[in-house]
């Protein structure tokens, strides 16, 4: 089986697109993780044959990726170029808007790979160059010119944009981000995508916007994949690790506050804590994660690796953080500021990382109303966040901008 050395950290999980990952032990007991790739070849002229197997495998002890299965069951593939070791030879993955990929390979002495070498140094993620492709490379100055309209329109209406292209009024606690989406033309969904151009927009909420770094920030919110949360349900959950409303509301049990990474909280009884990760080394396993942990020492919830991969893989490649402020008189109405921070290049281990030191910790909301009657209403929350002072952590690139192009 051919194997193409991709790296030896994670960043480029923040570039291509991954399928459900999955832990795989090989016979040799070599512990990994694989995900599919939505991967196609071009050919000559201009068509696609999709390679059906395309994986990559994470072995995170190292940490290493491999890319392999790109040519089981293609038809037309680049055999000639992708079955023999020959130096020189350049590998192109393009991804398309709707989140797949497109390959092409040349030859050491082809036309197109002394273009690329007269380019001369090109930016980098991993083993990969970026190579300029007009408008591909200017969506941060688009962003950012979006960004400086809406900030001009001064205070804007409650609203949201829906599946028809329309704009209607929008009520809740979320509508700040919802307007922002609603002015770049977005519409809201349940998919963990980037939002514009490859980047996810996170608005969030401000006192003012000279301390626009203030406040927390929610990160992702996957629901727990093991632990007696997974095998017993919410409900149960809450009945063995919640406690009565703090502010008197009857019949009701709530599970939330906020868990740091090696202290007990003191009303739930649950500690955060590592599997399978060592902070000091910045590695981890492949069948690793973090759970709750009771004073007996049992796994109330768990989150594995595997999962929460996948998820980062999918949210947070490039991001825009921009602060908006909220009145309610005389109707719900939003402003957004003059200046927004944006991250770049994150992975998966500096997520870990800044759990390990405190930054990123679980703050839930999670409760069971009517718990006394036949039928509670059960809401789940299982949320990951961080003070919005301490996102840099995340990222390798991050800074403060204004959205006027010309400052």
């Amino acid at each position: 089986m051919n194997l193409f050395y991709l790296g030896g950290n994670l960043e480029i999980l923040n570039i291509l697109p991954i399928g459900d990952v999955r832990q795989e032990v090989t016979p040799s007991g070599r512990e990994g993780l694989k995900a599919p790739l939505p991967f196609s070849w071009i050919r000559e002229d201009g068509t696609l044959t999709e390679a059906p197997h395309t994986q990559i495998i994470l072995y995170p002890k190292y940490p290493e990726i491999r890319f392999s299965g790109f040519l089981k069951g293609t038809a037309g593939g680049p055999n000639a170029l992708m079955t023999v070791r020959q130096a020189g030879r350049i590998l192109f993955f393009g991804i398309t808007s709707d989140r797949r990929i497109i390959g092409w390979v040349t030859a050491p002495d082809s036309a197109l790979a002394g273009e690329i070498r007269a380019l001369g140094d090109l930016p980098r993620t991993g083993v990969f160059l970026h190579v300029p492709l007009g408008v591909a490379d200017t969506s941060r100055e688009r962003l950012l010119q979006k960004l400086h309209d809406i900030h001009a329109l001064g205070w804007l209406s409650s609203q949201r944009l829906y599946g028809n292209g329309e704009i209607g009024v929008c009520i809740g606690s979320n509508c700040g981000g919802y307007t922002l989406k609603a002015q770049l033309g977005i519409i809201p969904n349940g998919r963990s995508e980037p939002d514009f151009e490859g980047w996810e927009i996170k608005g969030h909420t401000v006192n003012d916007f000279v301390r626009y770094t203030s406040g927390p920030l929610t990160l992702m919110t996957p629901e727990p994949t093991g632990g007696f949360y997974r095998a017993e349900g919410v409900e149960a959950f809450v009945r063995r690790y919640g406690y009565e409303d703090q502010l008197g509301r009857a019949d009701r049990l709530n599970f939330g506050g906020v868990h740091v990474h090696g202290i007990r909280h003191a009303r739930t009884g649950l500690t955060l804590t590592f599997s399978g990760y060592i902070p000091g080394e910045n590695k981890f396993e492949a069948g690793g994660g973090f759970s709750l942990i009771d004073d007996a020492g049992n796994e109330a919830a768990t989150w594995h690796f595997a999962g929460l991969i996948q998820h980062w893989n999918r949210k947070h490649s490039k991001a825009a953080y921009v602060p908006f402020q909220m009145r309610k008189d005389p109707a719900q109405e939003y402003v957004y500021g003059d200046r927004v921070r944006l991250g770049e290049d994150t992975d998966f281990l500096r997520f870990l990382k800044a759990m390990a030191d405190g930054k990123v910790y679980y703050d839930p909301g999670i409760k069971v109303e009517g718990a006394a009657t036949a039928r509670p209403a059960v809401k789940r929350r299982s949320q990951f966040r961080i003070k919005s002072a301490d996102i840099a952590a995340l990222y390798a690139r991050f800074g403060a901008t204004s959205v006027n192009l010309n400052v």
